[in-house]
C-alpha cells in the first residue's frame, strides 16, 4: 500500500514539475535542431542589421533593418529557453562561424565585403543578403513544420515563416524602386 503511495506521490510531483517548465514539454530531435540552428541564423540577421544605421541613409532600410532586430532577439531568448528546458546546448555546428550548409548564411567573405560599401550601394548589397538569408529562415521553419514534434516550436516556425516573406516582399519592392 505504501509503495503503491510512493509511486502515485511520485508521479504527481513529476508530473507538476514537467508543467512547470513552461508549457509543451513534448519535443523531438527536429524541434532542437530547429532552434540550435535558428539562433545564429537570427544573430547574424542581427549583426547585419547592426551595419544599417552606419551605413545607409534610406529611411525605409533602416525601418527595416530596426523590425529586424525588434523581432528576432526575443526569438533567439525563446529558443534558448526552450533548448534549456529540453536540456539541450549549442551544438558546435550551432555556433557563430560554424554554420556549415545552412540555409542563407552569409559567408565570412560576403559579410566583410558588406561592411566596406556604404549608401545606395550599400543598401542594394544588404537587400539582396538579407533576401537570401530569409529565404534560408523560412526554408528552415518549413521544415520545422514538416517534421517537429512541438507546438510551441512549430507555432514560432508559422510566425518566422509569415513575418520573413512579408519582409523578403518588402526588401523586393526596395530593391524595384
Amino acid at each position: 500500500m505504501r509503495a503503491k503511495f510512493l509511486v502515485g506521490a511520485i508521479a504527481v510531483v513529476s508530473a507538476v514539475l514537467l508543467g512547470a517548465c513552461g508549457g509543451n514539454a513534448d519535443h523531438n530531435a527536429d524541434d532542437v535542431a530547429f532552434a540550435q540552428q535558428m539562433i545564429p541564423h537570427h544573430n547574424q540577421a542581427l549583426d547585419m542589421a547592426k551595419l544599417v544605421p552606419s551605413r545607409s541613409t534610406d529611411p525605409k532600410v533602416l525601418d527595416l533593418a530596426s523590425r529586424i532586430e525588434k523581432a528576432q532577439d526575443p526569438e533567439i531568448r525563446q529558443m534558448r529557453d526552450w533548448l534549456t528546458a529540453w536540456g539541450a546546448g549549442m551544438t558546435h555546428e550551432s555556433m557563430p562561424g560554424m554554420s556549415g550548409s545552412m540555409p542563407g548564411m552569409m559567408s565570412d567573405a560576403g559579410l566583410r565585403k558588406l561592411e566596406t560599401v556604404k549608401g545606395a550601394e550599400f543598401d542594394r548589397t544588404w537587400l539582396d543578403m538579407m533576401i537570401e538569408h530569409h529565404q534560408g529562415a523560412v526554408d528552415m521553419a518549413r521544415t520545422e513544420l514538416a517534421k517537429g514534434g512541438n507546438a510551441d516550436t512549430k507555432a514560432l516556425a508559422g510566425k518566422i515563416i509569415g513575418a520573413q516573406q512579408a519582409e523578403i516582399t518588402e526588401m523586393r519592392g526596395l530593391l524595384a524602386r
